[in-house]
């Protein structure tokens, strides 16, 4: 994976970095969110990219 286009996915309710993931920068313009499994919260919450 390239270094270019990774994103760091944070937890919306803890704020730990759980997650990485790719998008493609020159099609997706605004910040990515997704729903993910966070282990400090023992749920699924909104983890958004950071920088």
């Amino acid at each position: 994976m390239s270094q270019d286009n990774m994103v760091k996915l944070e937890c919306s309710v803890c704020k730990h970095i759980n997650y990485f993931s790719t998008k493609n920068k020159k099609i997706l313009k605004n910040r990515l969110e997704l729903s993910k499994f966070c282990d400090n919260c023992k749920a699924h919450t909104v983890h958004k990219e950071t920088k």
